[in-house]
Parts: C-alpha cells; structure tokens; sequence
C-alpha cells in the first residue's frame, strides 16, 4: 500500500495542475451526488407526500423540486465529464513520460548493459510496465472525491439522524479489511503475470528475430511449443488473477447494498415509532444507494495498486540502471580528415579480457585495415572506436581530443560505422539513405554512387522511392551493405569504419568502393576490418591483431615477409586453392597414367594376335 500511493505520489506532483482541476471536478460530483440525494428528500416531504395526504402540490414547490433535481444532475454531469477527461491526460501523459524516459534511458546506458538484458524484456518495460504503473490514475480522482463526497455524506448523515448513519458508517471498515485481504492475495499473482508478459514478448521477439533460423533448421513446431508453454503459463496467472477479482469484487458490490438495507430495516423500525420523518428516511437510504457505485471507486484503485507497483518497480529499475555514459562539452567540427589516436586501450567481458595495451594511431586521411583471426579483438575494438562502450584503461583520441570529452552527439557527427550485419528500415531507399535528414536527391545519388548502388537502385521499380521491405528483405546481402555504406558516406563522416561491411560483395565491386572512399572529395580517414588480401593491399597500413594485442604492423608488404601469422592468416585462402589444385592436377596425372598404361596393353594384346 506505501508503494503504490508512493507511485501515485509521483503523479499527483508532476501533474499538479491538471490532477487539482480532475479533483475538484470529481469533488463538484461528489458534492452533487450528496445534493441530490437532498434534493430527492425535499421533494418526498414537500412535492410527493402533500400530494398523498390532500391530494394537491403547490406549483411553486413542485418546479422547486423539479429544478433542484435538474440543477444538481447537471451540475453532477459537468463533474463526471472533468474527472474522466482529465484523470485520462493524467494517465496517458505519465504512461507518455515513462516510455520517453525509459526509452532515452536506452539510449544512454552502454551497449554492455543491453548484452545483459533480453530484447522481450526490454520491450515490456517500455509498453506494458509503463501501462501497468499509472493504471490507477484513472480512477483515482474520482476516488478522491468519493473520499470528499463520504466526509459531506457523513456530516449529512449525522444532521439527518444519528442512528441511521452510525448503521450504514459500518460498512467502511468491512470494506477497508476486505481490500487489504484483496491486496495481499492479489499483489504475488500480479506480479508473476506480468513477470510472463515480459517473457512471453521476449519469446515471440525471438522468435520472429530468428525466423530464418527456425524455418530452414525446421524448428517451427519446437518454436510454436516453446510459445505455447509460456502462453500457458501466462493465461494461468492472469485466470488466478482473475479469480482473486472475481472473489473480492462481487463482496465489495455487495457491501455497500448490505449497508442500504441495514438503513431501510432500522429505518422503518425507527419510522414507525416516529423518530424519523419518511423524507429523512429516503435521503439517508437513497445516499446510500448513489454511494455505493463512487466507493467502488477507492476498490478499483486499491486493486491496480498491486499491478501498478510491479511496473513501477520495473521501470524503475531500467531508470535506476547504472552505467550511462558521461559527455563533456568539447566539440569536433572540423571539416578535413580526422586523426585517430588509440593508446593503452584494454577491456573485458567479465572476467574475460578481449584487448590489453592495443595502441596505434592512424594519421589523417590515411585508410588503415585491422587484421586477425577470429577472436582476436577486431569487434570489440570497433564498438571502442565510435564509443558505444568506453574502455576499462586507456583513451581513444579523435585528433587528440579523448572521445569521453566530447560533448552529446558531436561523435556522431564526424564518425560513422558501417557494420557487418546491415540494418535498413521498412522505409525507401532515400528514407533509409537520408534517415530524415534534409538532404536532396542529388547528395543520395552522389552516396549512392561512391557506394556503387547507384545501378542496381536505378534498376529498382520506383528508383529512390522503393521500398525495400523490413530489414531490407527485398534486397540482397550486397546490396543492403552499399545502400548501408551510402547511408554513412552521405555524412560525409571524417572518419569511415568499416567491419567487414563490404564481405558480401565481389572483389572488383569492392576494390571500386575504397578507390572511390579515397578519390572522393572530402575524403574520410578509413579504418577498415578486412579479411580479403585485395582488400587488406589497398590500405596504407595494416594493425594485425592477435590474442587482444597489436602483435605488428606496417604495410602489407612488411607483414608479408616478417609476421609468419599474418602471413598464415591472409593467405590461408590461396593456399587452399593451391592444395586443391595440386590435388586435382595429382589426379589427373594418375588418370593420365591409367589412360597410357591401358593404351599399351592394348597395342600388346594386338600384337600378339597378329602373330598368332
């Protein structure tokens, strides 16, 4: 109970301003709701009994019953249509809140962080956690006028007749115990269901992540039960749920109807003695029946309060994450090639160090390829080079300034990575080239040629304005990759990393690409992750990496003749392909052989029957 009110505290003072008017709208309902029950009890003891007892009503008595009903029900309208609109602005502006704070946590938390933390989940912190956690805004301000409308009930009441409102004032406590009963049975159940609504997102994001995986491995039926199971699990939380309401929920309906026939029994009682008029008898009954639907009110808040604490709980957990990362205010707004500068730079996954002491530095201009095995470090180096994670010792210096310094956003202005999984979006091909930015369609050209796609996207139905479907699936690998290359060549980046972001196209393709990254005007400084020798031959230097470490480097040459396993590495495929045609030109010898040897045995065999 301290938590959720501690959650709708936070409402109540963000929303300060709109949260008092929703009050005083449901306060002018309440007050309203009380009023009438009066007004109804005027008019029984000077419209409606008159009528009984001399058979006449005077008019002016009956249009001043008739005004104060319509009076008060109109005046109760405009407080029912204020506390629903503005309890949902309160509602659906946190729920808005939540999810750009959450979502802007993302954002700033550290690549490493996310490796942590399922995609599924990530996903249910941002809708369904967000939902779950202001659901009980909504009710919440009429509950509060209920809460006004009970204390002007309650002095009504006790002017009218003591006995009667001491009857009806002990269904409250009934209430207040049985709500905390409700929150205690409900609170566990709430929160492993939605425990599984996280789980069950987190699966069928899987899932559709994979689908090329489950479909071409044949695992759709293994899949689909995997799904079913935690479907299962889901539904049945939400039934234990649901069976916790449908307990409580008719009793809570029922108290406050108890308490109306606790006063119409008393009241008669104390009627037929003449205690009490009939007129205060159907005030005070009467209140008693419009009160009981606003008490359900404080029962409805009281029951999201559980759900409400779960999701708070979990956004705040993604909110309370540790681990963003810190900018300074240094800008990087020169217009020539960037100078990269990394020294001493070591980082671990756990306890698993992936690069120690990596130093070197590329001078501006310059188009360096970091070479190694797999496992060696190339990745991870990369996501350090444009700082999507920080190093644990050592700096990374863009033209001598260390990339922490720099201030938000200014990195990405004069970096740009194209990685080797490419992403596009279900957009068109300038939407996924321009990403919104005000560019015309001759810079997209102008990317797109460098790139070398401007052919096959002219070839394309609707040119530029193709879509390209979701992921880029209407495209293939190589294609995605130069639409991704174009995308980061129309930055007109100072410096271009490239992890292997050109391995799914053909060499001659390739080699026109780096010629054309080089000959371009604005030419970026170029770290290229490579694997293929043609090209590795076309940087001006190569880091070969080996174990986490800079084990040499130098030219392509250099390394050739000194480093026996760049050496090994680089040319593992020609050697393959000479070993497999010194096999194949071993067999064909041997064939050869077989082919002479049964020649001469023939020629023999003739001989020798024309000797015969």
């Amino acid at each position: 109970m301290r938590q959720g009110l501690r959650v709708l505290g936070v409402a109540v003072r963000t929303e300060k301003a709109v949260f008092a008017v929703a009050v005083l709208a449901s306060a002018l309902y309440g007050g309203m709701t009380v009023a009438s029950a009066w007004a109804l009890g005027w008019a029984t003891e000077n419209v409606v009994l008159p009528a009984f007892t001399s058979g006449e009503t005077a008019a002016g008595a009956l249009w001043t019953g008739v005004l104060l009903i319509l009076g008060t029900a109109l005046l109760k309208s405009i407080g029912v249509a204020g506390r629903r609109i503005l309890a949902g602005v309160i509602q659906y502006r946190m729920q808005a809140r939540s999810r750009r704070d959450v979502t802007k946590q993302y954002l700033r938390l550290p690549l490493a962080w996310h490796h942590r933390h399922p995609t599924g989940q990530l996903l249910s912190n941002a809708s369904a956690d967000a939902e779950a956690a202001w659901a009980p805004l909504a009710p919440l301000p009429m509950a509060v006028g209920v809460i006004v409308m009970l204390l002007t009930a309650a002095v009504g009441m006790l002017f009218t007749d003591l006995v009667l409102a001491l009857v009806g004032f002990l269904i409250f406590p009934a209430i207040a115990v049985l709500n905390l009963v409700y929150q205690r049975k409900l609170s566990p159940l709430a929160t492993r269901a939605q425990q599984l609504r996280a789980e069950v997102s987190e699966i069928a994001h899987e899932s559709f992540d994979g689908a090329l995986v489950v479909k071409t491995l044949g695992r759709e039926d293994l899949e689909t039960d995997r799904f079913r199971r935690r479907a299962h699990e889901l539904r049945d939380a939400n039934i234990a749920v649901g069976r916790v309401r449908g307990l409580f929920d008719p009793m809570l309906e029922a108290l406050p109807t108890l308490g109306v026939l606790a006063v119409l029994a008393v009241g008669a009682l104390r009627l037929s003695t003449g205690s009490i008029e009939a007129g205060q008898l159907v005030q005070v009954a009467y209140l008693f029946t419009l009160l009981s639907f606003p008490i359900r009110a404080l029962g409805w808040v009281l029951a999201e309060l559980p759900r409400s604490v779960v999701g708070w709980t979990r956004v705040q957990a993604v909110l309370d994450a540790e681990g963003s990362m810190a900018y300074g205010q240094a800008a990087a707004d020169r217009d020539e090639p960037a100078a990269l500068e990394v020294s001493g730079v070591s980082y671990s996954y756990g306890d698993a160090e992936v690069l120690h002491d990596v130093t070197f530095d590329v001078p501006a201009g310059r188009t360096v390829a970091l070479v190694g095995p797999t496992g060696s470090g190339k990745s991870t180096l990369v996501q350090l080079l444009v700082r999507l994670v920080d190093p644990d010792s050592g700096r990374v210096r863009l033209d001598g300034v260390d990339l922490r310094e720099l201030a938000y956003g200014k990195l990405a202005e004069s970096v740009a990575l194209v990685p080797q999984q490419t992403f596009l979006f279900d957009d068109t091909v300038r939407g996924n080239i321009a990403l919104d930015l005000p560019m015309d369609d001759e810079e997209v050209r102008a990317a797109l040629r460098v790139a070398q796609a401007d052919g096959f996207v002219d070839r394309l139905g609707d040119g530029l304005d193709t879509r390209v479907g979701e992921r880029g699936t209407s495209l293939s690998g190589g294609q995605r990759q130069r639409l991704a290359l174009a995308r980061a060549v129309v930055r007109r980046p100072r410096l271009l990393i490239l992890d292997d972001a050109t391995s799914s196209v053909d060499p001659q393709v390739e080699a026109k690409i780096l010629y054309g990254l080089r000959d371009r005007a604005q030419a970026s400084t170029v770290v290229v992750v490579a694997y293929r020798m043609a090209t590795i031959a076309l940087a001006d230097e190569v880091v070969f990496l080996e174990h986490g470490r800079v084990a040499d480097r130098g030219t392509h040459d250099e390394l050739i003749k000194r480093c026996e396993g760049y050496r090994n590495l680089v040319t593992a495929y020609e050697r393959e392909e000479a070993e497999r045609a010194a096999l194949d030109l071993e067999a064909d010898g041997v064939a050869d052989i077989g082919t002479r040897a049964g020649t001469h045995a023939g020629i023999d065999a003739e001989e020798e029957g024309v000797s015969a």
